[in-house]
């Protein structure tokens, strides 16, 4: 068989995926690495008419993707500190405005969010998100968006430094998120927890301030562990009867146990863990049965 008569088999999660990103660079990387049956660099830039920059870029997104042809899947990297991300020039920045729309396109919207023109520095941090942690531009653009609507909760009319921006997007290059369908779900996601997270601070009487730093890693662990506002309330109105007060500490090692037993909605806590009928009624869970340390 002649190779203009060998096919190729495309599957269509991979199809759907390279779709979703959004990027020609990708997909013709992508079919030329297919059609050789691995990643050769030098032979795509000339096959393409890329530069190697721009075929090593491309190949890395793929890699974040798991979607480069004949390449092995690389143990998760650790990426480098937020102040690592590449520095370009003016005439760089210039150069990859130009030669791709995904960036100018980025730019534009940066500059719709701050009302202004981006500096130079502005401009390098966007584009070294963009090509260095291998999101789409959509994505990128979404990022900008999300931490945009951030700022404004923190401070109405404020715009987010670009600092925050690049620390949200090594976590969101983490968490793998790379494409725009994934932001979005990321975001909804993200969306829902900070609504709950205010009903949990309006359920323990928390008012006139912000949580603290530990105050909110609690309660984001606690929905992360499936449990709603509802269940929150019961271990703090159980909390109050032990300890008189609001104890961060107590609460966790309440939750924490419900967690082992695989009790979630109140309607498994009480049937699993509420006061026991008739004589075998112990009352609510005691400290000890919580491995309470009364240091903490």
């Amino acid at each position: 068989m002649t190779d203009t008569e060998r096919t190729l088999t495309l599957a269509v999660s991979d199809l759907n995926r390279l779709l979703s990103a959004h990027d020609g660079d990708m997909a013709l990387l992508y079919l030329h690495a297919l059609r050789a049956g691995g990643f050769d660099a030098e032979s795509a830039a000339t096959t393409l008419c890329r530069t190697l920059q721009e075929v090593e870029a491309a190949a890395e997104k793929l890699r974040r993707m798991g979607l480069l042809p004949g390449a092995q899947p690389e143990p998760a990297r650790i990426l480098p500190p937020a102040d690592e991300l590449p520095s370009y020039t003016s005439a760089d920045l210039v150069r990859f405005s130009q030669e791709d729309p995904q960036l100018q396109g980025i730019f534009a919207e940066a500059e719709n969010i701050y009302g202004r023109k981006l500096s130079s520095p502005e401009m390098s941090k966007l584009a070294g998100i963009y090509k260095h942690l291998g999101m789409s531009g959509e994505t990128v653009a979404l990022l900008l968006h999300y931490c945009s609507e951030r700022a404004a909760e923190r401070r109405p009319g404020s715009v987010p430094s670009p600092l925050s921006v690049e620390k949200e997007a090594f976590d969101w290059a983490r968490r793998e998120i790379l494409t725009h369908e994934q932001a979005e779900d990321y975001i909804r996601f993200r969306r829902e927890q900070r609504e709950k997270t205010a009903q949990v601070k309006e359920t323990l009487n928390i008012r006139g301030r912000e949580l603290s730093k530990t105050e909110r890693e609690y309660v984001e662990r606690w929905l992360e562990m499936g449990f709603g506002p509802e269940a929150v309330a019961i271990a703090y109105d159980r909390t109050l009867v032990k300890i008189g007060r609001l104890h961060w500490s107590y609460m966790n090692k309440i939750i924490e146990s419900w967690h082992a037993k695989k009790l979630h909605s109140p309607a498994e806590i009480e049937s699993g863990d509420g006061r026991r009928a008739a004589s075998g009624d112990r009352g609510p869970a005691t400290e000890a049965d919580y491995n309470f340390d009364s240091k903490l």
